[in-house]
């Protein structure tokens, strides 16, 4: 494959002025899909969570999820959109293997929610709003395995196998406007506004929001104009992307790979491209296609959503607080400096430290565990946090800690031991048997034959150097496996001496 040409970022931004979109997907957590009574949960055995209605079948017709509803007018007002008196179903009609009845049951010109918009917060604080078209009602696809080849693709597959059992998990699909202005910070842009619908959503408790579940989707528009032109560019549409980072890096590499082409006086090509985390690259997908080439008519089996004004105020008054707000909240809250909490954000982690408090433990202790060994593990393996540890799992963690039955050495053995599956905290420490030694007898008699091999220290001790009890520690940690308190072991230690 040929080397894409990349321009240099700040050479790109001279010439040029991005234009940014976003097209954000939130799988929405009922317990049933969008338009059947199927069950909607993630990890069952392939081709199991369906029915008829999932597979498009003859004479099987949908049925509207009232909960997905009322999940999606919450999000539309959480979003200061306004909410439709009247919305309708239309049906997006094309052809793919994990659309098994050939059209995507959706809204078109009928959104429920539309005219809105949100603040999002960048690194310094600088506070950015970004005007929301539309956030309409959808079901999703199925989802497709390439099986041979190198890079789990569907270049070089040797063959596809489909599960249909996500066909039909409702979605709600918000829609930028085009964004200008954000210039050499486009990049930081997106994947702060996707980290900011993430928490929104969590916060709505409408989605569990795990992209590397593909809970959360971002499909990044990315066009590019000559300074002082008015004529918007031609957009490319990154699909799929699936963590902050990637969204940051995808719009950076997209900024600099159609930068290259203008300068070169080539056009760009209105199209879907996939990201390849791997490499850091984008590739062509599909010509993207227009709203008439999906031959978009109103569904014909379902009636219109009509939300009662009565509706809309309750869902309006339940509405929590807008990211930026909760955000400084929690700063203060946590008595974080600007620096630390900073550092939270920019993670992607306040979800999963706001989770681990609510569970019990202190802010300091929370953010410790998260932005130390979990992250230092995530980055080492190139996957998010979220996905190896829960917040209740971290709490425990804690806990034991805080009690006193494990020491930080101890529990990052057990913190690898959930991460491998082996259980909750406490039944690791229970099958590993890593709890701390508290019995002072135990302790006194590893002390004592420490000293034993060791018969100068205690006269060391008593002549004043009292950082000779190191050595005793050191040996008696060693025999007990770690599983001691330092601080109870130099004590009696000192206690033997006399100091």
């Amino acid at each position: 494959m040929a080397k894409t040409d990349l321009m240099d970022f700040d050479k790109a931004l001279e010439l040029f002025e991005p234009v940014l979109g976003f097209e954000v997907h939130v799988e929405l957590s009922t317990k049933t899909k969008m338009f059947s009574d199927a069950p909607n949960i993630f990890g069952a055995e392939p081709n199991t969570a369906i029915t008829p209605v999932c597979l498009g079948l003859p004479g099987s017709l949908p049925v509207v999820n009232e909960q997905a509803v009322r999940y999606s007018i919450s999000l539309g007002l959480a979003l200061g959109c306004e909410i439709a008196e009247s919305s309708r179903f239309a049906r997006k009609n094309y052809f793919y293997p994990d659309l098994a009845k050939n059209y995507q049951i959706s809204q078109y010109d009928e959104p429920i929610a539309f005219d809105g918009s949100i603040e999002v917060e960048l690194e310094d604080g600088t506070l950015v709003t970004v005007p929301i078209e539309r956030a309409h009602m959808e079901e999703d696809a199925g989802k497709l395995t390439h099986v041979g080849g190198s890079t789990g693709r569907i270049q070089g597959a040797e063959y596809s196998l489909v599960d249909y059992n996500r066909a039909g998990v409702p979605l709600v699909e918000i829609v930028t406007r085009p964004i200008f202005g954000a210039e050499h910070r486009a990049p930081e842009l997106a994947k702060a506004y996707v980290s900011t619908i993430r928490d929104l959503v969590r916060a709505l408790g409408i989605s569990d929001a795990r992209m590397e579940r593909g809970n959360l989707r971002c499909d990044a528009n990315v066009s590019l104009r000559p300074r002082g032109q008015e004529r918007l560019g031609i957009r490319t549409e990154t699909k799929n992307v699936n963590s902050l980072r990637s969204v940051e890096r995808a719009v950076r590499y997209e900024i600099q790979r159609q930068a290259a082409i203008l300068a070169k006086g080539g056009t760009i090509v209105q199209e879907t491209r996939h990201w390849h985390e791997d490499t850091g690259t984008t590739s062509a997908g599909r010509p993207k296609s227009d709203a008439d080439d999906y031959r978009y008519f109103p569904e014909p089996d379902l009636l219109p959503v009509v939300p009662s004004a009565e509706l809309i105020k309750e869902l309006r008054a339940a509405l929590p607080e807008q990211p930026v707000a909760m955000r400084r909240r929690l700063k203060a809250d946590w008595g974080f400096n600007d620096q630390e909490f900073r550092d939270i954000v920019n993670a992607g982690l306040l979800t999963e430290v706001l989770e681990t408090t609510q569970q019990g433990a202190a802010a300091f202790q929370a953010r410790k565990w998260w932005m130390g060994e979990i992250l230092r593990i995530a980055n080492a393996r190139d996957v998010e946090p979220s996905s190896l540890v829960t917040p209740h799992q971290v709490s425990e963690l804690i806990a034991l800690v805080e009690s006193g039955d494990l020491t930080d050495r101890l529990a990052r053995e057990v913190l690898e031991g959930v991460i491998a599956g082996e259980g909750t905290p406490e039944e690791i420490v229970e099958a590993r048997g890593l709890k701390v030694v508290s019995d002072d007898g135990a302790l006194i008699a590893a002390i004592d034959e420490a000293l034993a091999a060791q018969p100068d220290v205690l006269d060391k001790i008593r002549s004043g150097k009292v950082q000779a009890a190191g050595a005793v520690i050191g040996a008696v940690m060693k025999a007990m496996r770690g599983q001691a308190d330092a601080a109870r072991v130099r004590e009696l230690v000192l206690e033997r001496a006399g100091a």
